[in-house]
């Protein structure tokens, strides 16, 4: 049978040595372990220009055993390499099958500080620490594009906005390939309240991660808020149709955004007159719990009420009413002029 198979990601090498050796032995392991059924040809994926290995984005149908013996392979050549990262998955009917991250895991010094570095970013209290391990790292390899990009995450939780935006320019200008990067710029942009930046680079976040990720939605989301600052209101509601429509499990991340998206997908639509549409989406984050996503319970019950006025329906004085009733300004104001 064959699958959906997804991989793409990028290996460095660092040096002439490394690079020849992991040459040699993925030539000897792909004629003897894997008896040439892997999905990669030597001349496809390795530059002999700068030492690395690269997989812009590789969609195809292939068997289960193609992409096992293919995942193991470029596993035992991440151990050459000094940093990077490649992603694999396999997909049936829209269930990923399997799902594998390969990385560096040596006991070379830049790769054993930098994975010391992220693994101390998620602990509390530990982000300067982190930001020491992960400068040993680039002090190494200064081309270390993965210890530049988790240093501007650290330096964006302690809000050092300004060092966050240079060490994720520096990500991107030796590694253009990893969304979070621009993910972060865009979201350092956002604190610059540069919109059409943001947009810029949650752009470049979308094309090079994919809908199986996080990163992916939570760009989509952002991307609409940016839009909706610069009034671009038939762009924000073209992501916000997207996200509204995705099905995110209960551990997905984007799961507790739903609200907020069909909040601010009523509201496009009620600015580009679709009031019928507005109402529905107005309908379903009522229908949804509330959570800590910053929508107020007034402005939804008020902006439901304009909706329906505008889209003929009965209600909407008792929704104004009720807003008001909470202390919405708005809701006040139109409910003395109704």
């Amino acid at each position: 049978m064959f699958f959906k198979t997804i991989i793409q990601g990028r290996l460095e090498f660092g040096s002439e040595k490394s690079y020849s050796k992991v040459l040699k032995m993925f030539q000897y392991r792909v004629e003897n372990y894997h008896k040439n059924n892997v999905l990669f040809k030597e001349e496809d994926i390795f530059s002999d220009d700068d030492y690395t290995m690269e997989i812009p984005r590789y969609v195809a149908n292939v068997t289960e055993k193609a992409f096992k013996n293919t995942v193991n392979i470029l596993s035992y050549c991440s151990q050459f390499a000094v940093t990077g990262s490649i992603r694999a998955w396999m997909i049936d009917n829209g269930d990923i099958m399997h799902f594998e991250t390969i990385e560096p895991e040596s006991d070379k010094g830049t790769v054993q500080a930098f994975l010391k570095g992220r693994k101390l970013v998620r602990e509390e209290g530990k982000q300067e620490e982190a930001i020491d391990e992960l400068t040993k790292a680039i002090e190494k390899y200064n081309r270390n594009a993965m210890a530049y990009e988790r240093r501007a995450k650290v330096n964006f939780l302690l809000q050092n906005y300004h060092d966050a935006l240079r060490d994720y320019n520096k990500c991107i200008n030796i590694d253009d390939s990893i969304p979070t990067a621009y993910y972060g710029k865009a979201k350092c942009l956002m604190i610059k309240e540069d919109w059409s930046g943001a947009i810029e680079n949650f752009d470049e976040a979308i094309k090079k991660s994919i809908a199986l990720q996080p990163l992916y939605w939570k760009s989509r989301r952002l991307k609409a808020e940016c839009h909706i600052k610069l009034k671009e209101y038939d762009k924000a509601a073209f992501d916000l149709k997207l996200f509204t429509n995705r099905n995110f499990s209960k551990d997905n991340p984007n799961y507790g955004w739903k609200r907020w998206a069909y909040f601010y997908y009523g509201y496009v639509l009620l600015e580009l007159d679709q009031n019928k549409e507005a109402l529905e989406a107005f309908e379903r984050a009522s229908e949804l719990p509330e959570v800590n996503d910053g929508i107020q319970k007034a402005a939804l019950l008020r902006l439901r009420g304009e909706a329906k006025r505008k889209a003929g329906k009965n209600g909407f004085v008792k929704d104004i009413k009720d807003a008001a009733e909470m202390g919405d300004d708005i809701a006040k104001e139109l409910l003395a002029v109704i």
